[in-house]
């Protein structure tokens, strides 16, 4: 049986982080597509319900050197927006394969940004989950585990992040700009995030009462020069077996700036680190790139269900450099 719980509609930013500030149980709701299944399988108990629909967060603005995108946008305003379709393909590729078309029309950027594990063991009150219910154990760790972690992963906890939005983000360098009852504050993507060391239930960064207010995507070469891969069961409405973004700056054949992010493989959003180093520096060869491709699964560590996934990655990462990197460049000289 539902509990019984309040309703507030914002009237503006600060009304919104004052009442969610001062009611510990209160939560935010703008799309609902996330909030919404799990309030109704037990797994949120709100008391009081915010509503942000109509703050005036849904921009997407070129400012200076950084796109500004609005934390309230849909995801599909932001797939189709010529401004992420220039100076981020990456990004507007992820939103275009996330969900489906309903959802898509219907879920805000902050929220994809901030929504939880699909780990089945988290969405079944009856199932222990360290992240819903600290001390009860990881199911998922002697369980089914084919879609978890690869990367970041404890004893507490081994499920993925599922945003296909925040891998592209992360490998544009992305910022994210947070109000609270304190004020304003911005941090890069990489730090929205806590793995899931001994604070498991801990699913991101922000204090009592904030929320995101905007996403800064900075204007960079490597965010013009992008791709992003999803692989998965199904053509759509599926989450990520592995995804890979890419983003190269490449002078003269030369790569001068690399960024190689993946979903699907890790607890949060994961920068494959190796792969980028193995390409800094060098002239762009099939060569380079299947050596920076098999350096992605470096300190993977698999289980029985997702053995499968180190080699995935490996071909997934060789498939987006690719099509970054453009056929003329990856042929090897005569």
């Amino acid at each position: 049986m539902m509990q019984p719980f309040e309703y507030h509609r914002a009237s503006s930013l600060q009304d919104a982080v004052a009442m969610a500030t001062a009611r510990p149980q209160a939560t935010y709701i703008a799309g609902g597509s996330d909030l919404l299944p799990l309030w109704k399988a037990g797994v949120a108990r709100p008391r009081l319900v915010i509503d942000i629909t109509h703050l005036p967060l849904s921009h997407i603005e070129l400012r200076g050197t950084e796109l500004a995108l609005g934390a309230l946008a849909t995801l599909s305003t932001a797939a189709d927006h010529p401004l992420l379709l220039e100076h981020c393909p990456a990004v507007a590729q992820a939103l275009q394969v996330s969900a489906a078309p309903q959802i898509r029309n219907l879920a805000t950027l902050g929220g994809n940004l901030l929504q939880r594990t699909r780990c089945s063991y988290f969405r079944h009150a009856t199932l222990p989950c360290n992240r819903r219910e600290p001390g009860s154990g990881c199911g998922a760790a002697d369980g089914e585990h084919r879609q978890h972690a690869i990367f970041g992963t404890s004893e507490h906890c081994i499920a993925t992040h599922a945003s296909d939005l925040a891998v592209a983000l992360l490998a544009a360098d992305a910022r994210v700009r947070l109000q609270g009852s304190a004020g304003e504050r911005c941090i890069a993507l990489s730090e929205l995030w806590p793995l899931p060391a001994a604070q498991p239930q801990r699913d991101h960064a922000l204090v009592a009462g904030e929320l995101i207010t905007e996403i800064l995507v900075p204007d960079t070469p490597w965010a013009r020069r992008s791709h992003y891969l999803k692989v998965r069961d199904r053509a759509a409405f599926e989450f990520a077996l592995v995804s890979v973004a890419v983003g190269l700056g490449i002078q003269d054949e030369i790569v001068s700036a690399a960024r190689v992010t993946a979903g699907g493989v890790g607890t949060v959003p994961w920068r494959l680190h190796a792969c980028e180093a193995a390409l800094l520096g060098q002239r762009v060869t099939a060569r380079v790139l299947e050596r920076a491709a098999s350096a992605a699964a470096d300190d993977a560590v698999p289980r029985a269900h997702n053995a499968f996934k180190p080699t995935l990655l490996q071909r997934a990462v060789l498939r987006a450099l690719q099509s970054v990197a453009g056929e003329s460049h990856t042929r090897e000289a005569p």
